[in-house]
């Protein structure tokens, strides 16, 4: 009961009773650890057991210990920084790690445990674990001493924030305070590089691992991720090839792999895979990028390899193949894999919905998301799988099932619509012809405290103007242009509205902005597979 409690499985009506419970539950289960207790006759025994709970991965029991140990009036044996660190890991494994985190803490500065640079650094992890950064921050800057392991938990705690450019922040904060780099604080810069697409910097970074002699085996994967990321595979498989002799992980070739078939070098691909025994992640890394290419034929090279070594069992593979043989309209192929996928998990079926719905087969996806539901609690439809839903209602002019939907996502399943299922909600009616019913949604969005994306202001341009409310349109497209001025799709959608209606000076207008930024609407291209090579074909229509 204990663990179903942590891990979220018990049912609670309130997240503010999961403490109680808990608590309740640690007294009663505590007891048992008494007679560990009367054994340690020295805190640092203590600790020992504690910190052994936590690297086996038992939270759990850890914090049991550490409850009881709270318990006992025994002066000898009193919690010190070490017994609070160890206690701060286990937290962060648990659901509810927030409030116990924050109970830890008022603890720490009660006893005067918190002021050492290996608790403050415990803290600042914990905080960044449970995505409270401004918390994170404030110990960070409360620290007197920081050491490398403190700077690398707050490069981590902006990287798991998704914050790169915070993150490169921190890095030249480091080089201003003559902090010496560790391989991790080098992994974190590659990392933050690779999100912002900064290929000089990421060069920079790579010319300083070799000038301060780091170890080029353990930075490697980070290094191929990085070069694979801002598309140099040629720079990638210079670092892989230069480490010959060298052990190399399976994340290695894994990341090597995506690389390759994202950027369409399938030949280099296979040969890599060809040094080590397949395996599901490297399969599914390369099955996403063929979605991505929408490349059937390198598709099923790796469907083939999937089936030779019996990895046709594994969910995330399956799920992969299904979303790429349904971008690639191979649907009947889609639906084979989904049968045959021994355990359906949320993504399986959104990934079904999604493949009827962009193939224009909206009521089959709305079919599958009723047989979803009907499996019950064991399967349920999160925030992806509604937009699928209203996605595929919207293209098919299904206008009563996606009210249905959006009216399920709030009312029976508890969940919050974001401004893309606003976007698609607002485009199914403005089809339908519900302007009213499409201002109605739009001012529920606002009042509900969901701010309206470019996104959103685009269906809701679209939508007026199919319905010729001009007046509401040019509101859209105001707002529209306000928030990505510089975004030349954008700037051509407003201009077709005003040409629709005769605004010819206006149209003008946007046009001469466009000249003057130099933007251009990206135009439309494909892949045509030549046995041996491959052609890169431009639309000129587009």
């Amino acid at each position: 009961m204990v663990r179903a409690i942590i891990n979220g499985k018990a049912e609670t009506e309130n997240e503010q009773d999961i403490e109680p419970q808990l608590c309740s539950l640690l007294d009663r289960y505590s007891q048992p650890l008494f007679h560990e207790l009367f054994t340690l006759s020295h805190i640092s025994q203590t600790n020992s057991l504690i910190a052994s709970y936590v690297r086996r991965g038992d939270p759990v029991s850890a914090l049991t210990l550490f409850h009881s140990l709270r318990r006992r009036a025994h002066s000898d044996v009193v919690a010190d920084a070490y017994t609070f660190t160890s206690i701060l890991r286990a937290s962060s494994l648990l659901r509810v790690s927030g409030q116990f985190g924050t109970q830890v803490h008022a603890q720490m500065l009660k006893t005067g445990a918190d002021s050492g640079t290996v608790a403050k650094t415990a803290l600042l992890d914990m905080y960044s674990k449970c995505g409270s950064l401004d918390e994170a921050t404030k110990v960070f800057d409360e620290m007197r001493h920081r050491d490398v392991v403190a700077w690398n938990a707050l490069l981590s705690c902006f990287l798991r924030c998704d914050l790169p450019v915070e993150a490169v922040g921190v890095l030249r904060e480091m080089g201003r305070e003559n902090v010496e780099l560790s391989e991790f604080t080098l992994c974190s810069a590659l990392k933050s590089c690779a999100l912002l697409k900064a290929l000089e910097l990421g060069r920079q970074v790579h010319g300083l691992v070799v000038c301060m002699g780091r170890d080029l085996v353990v930075l490697s994967t980070a290094l191929v991720d990085f070069y694979t990321s801002v598309g140099c595979v040629d720079d990638a498989l210079k670092v892989f090839y230069s480490l010959k002799g060298c052990w190399k992980d399976d994340m290695m070739y894994n990341s090597m792999v995506s690389g390759c078939v994202r950027s369409r070098r399938y030949d280099e691909a296979f040969r890599v895979m060809g040094f080590v025994r397949p395996n599901a992640v490297a399969l599914t890394s390369a099955l996403v990028g063929c979605s991505e290419n929408l490349d059937l034929w390198a598709g099923k090279q790796i469907h083939c390899v999937a089936f030779r070594w019996a990895f046709t069992f594994d969910t995330q593979l399956c799920n992969a193949l299904l979303d790429m043989y349904a971008k690639c309209g191979r649907i009947s192929q889609a639906l084979s894999v989904f049968h045959g996928i021994c355990e359906k998990d949320v993504i399986s079926w959104t990934c079904m919905i999604d493949a009827y719905g962009r193939n224009g087969q909206g009521r089959e996806a709305v079919e599958v998301f009723r047989e979803m539901r009907e499996v019950g609690s064991k399967v349920l439809p999160n925030s992806v799988t509604f937009l699928s839903v209203l996605s595929a209602s919207g293209h098919s002019g299904l206008v009563e099932e996606g009210k249905n939907c959006f009216k399920l996502l709030r009312e029976k399943y508890g969940l919050q619509p974001d401004p893309e299922h606003y976007a698609c909600y607002i485009d199914i009616l403005g089809r339908a012809g519900n302007i009213e019913e499409v201002w109605y949604a739009y001012h529920n969005m606002v009042v509900q405290g969901t701010r309206p994306t470019a996104g959103v202001w685009v269906a809701l341009l679209n939508a007026c103007s199919l319905n010729q409310d001009v007046e509401r349109s040019e509101l859209a497209a105001k707002h529209l242009l306000q928030l990505e001025p510089n975004k030349a799709s954008n700037i051509v959608l407003v201009s077709n509205f005003y040409a629709a209606i005769d605004r010819w000076d206006c149209v003008e207008e946007l046009r001469s902005i466009m000249r003057t930024k130099g933007l251009a609407k990206e135009a439309g291209n494909s892949w045509i597979n030549v046995p041996g090579f491959n052609r890169h074909a431009i639309s000129l229509s587009a």
